[in-house]
Parts: structure tokens; C-alpha cells; sequence
């Protein structure tokens, strides 16, 4: 079983605006730049003959290239934060890009995760830190943009747990837009 996630990778350019921010919460597990991406759609554990379906499926989508913007930040977990994020601009293109992978997933047999897309980059995981942390560094960075970039490709991704230490993501399919 291998554990899988589609996303759009960041830019050095926007992963250097982002990287400032990674800072005033102790406790925070601040994600490495290599590891920032916008999830389109999280499929959990997928057995390796469901994986390939799932890359040849994924392969079928033919979205446009596409500008993405970062407006703001946020917290996910209402009275327990449990994660940082820059705060991704919705937009028709995007949303449909990540209909489609969730789409494709459940065609195969694979669930998607059920929750609804909210566009955004982790950029910390958090572990009993207090709501009120959360929330005063959110309103430090809430002034946050960046961007526009072109989004001109997405990825199937693995993520690999290590033990001790924090999961690594590895690119093993690559999906042009625009072509």
C-alpha cells in the first residue's frame, strides 16, 4: 500500500514569500519548502495495481493551465489548531482540477478524502498549541499575497512516512496542463 496525494507544486519564487512565516509558534513542525504544494485531492493508502489505475486515469484529465494567487492565512481545527496554511485563491479552474482528481479516484474505487476542498499550502503541523497561538499568528501574516503564478502542471504524489521523523513527498507521476 502506498499513500497518495495529487497536488500542484509551488514556485521557488512564492515558497520564498512563504518560508518568512514559518516562525512565532512553538510547538509548530514547520513543513520544508520542498514539501509545499496545493492539494487537490488526498486518496490515503492505495494498493500499487489501484495506484497505476489511478495514474492512467489521472492522466485523462485535460484542464488549462491556470494562475493561482495566495491571499491570507488560516488555521484548520476550530478549537484544536492542528495545521498552518497560506490561504490559496479559489478560482473555477482550480476547483474543477480538483473535482475532476476526486472524480477519478472514486471511478477506480479509490475514496477520496471526503472533505470539501479549501485550496491552501501547509506550511506547519501543530500539536497542542493553543487556539490562541494559532490565531495571533494569523493575524500577523493575514496581510500575506502572493503571486499570481502559472500553474502549468500537477502531480501524483507519495507520501512516505519515516519513522521519528516527518513524512517525505515524492513526485512519481507528472501531469502537463494545457496540452
Amino acid at each position: 500500500m502506498i499513500r497518495l496525494f495529487a497536488g500542484l507544486p509551488v514556485p521557488d519564487d512564492i515558497a520564498d514569500r512563504l518560508e518568512p512565516l514559518q516562525k512565532g509558534v512553538d510547538g509548530a513542525r514547520w513543513r520544508d519548502r520542498s514539501h509545499f504544494h496545493v492539494t487537490l485531492g488526498f486518496f490515503g493508502e492505495v494498493a500499487e495495481p489501484l495506484a497505476a489505475e489511478l495514474d492512467a486515469e489521472i492522466g485523462e484529465l485535460s484542464p488549462p493551465q491556470f494562475d493561482l494567487e495566495i491571499s491570507g492565512v488560516g488555521w484548520f481545527g476550530r478549537k484544536e489548531p492542528s495545521s498552518l496554511f497560506a490561504t490559496v485563491k479559489r478560482s473555477e479552474v482550480l476547483d474543477q482540477l480538483a473535482s475532476d482528481c476526486r472524480k477519478a479516484a472514486a471511478r477506480i474505487g479509490v475514496s477520496p478524502d471526503a472533505k470539501p476542498f479549501k485550496p491552501h499550502i501547509t506550511l506547519a503541523y501543530l500539536n497542542n498549541v493553543p487556539l490562541e497561538a494559532a490565531m495571533a499568528w494569523s493575524e500577523r501574516w493575514q496581510v500575506l499575497r502572493a503571486g499570481p503564478w502559472t500553474a502549468d502542471r500537477f502531480h501524483l504524489f507519495e507520501s512516505i512516512p519515516r519513522e521519528g521523523k516527518k513524512s517525505i513527498y515524492e513526485a512519481v507521476a507528472d501531469y502537463p496542463l494545457g496540452v
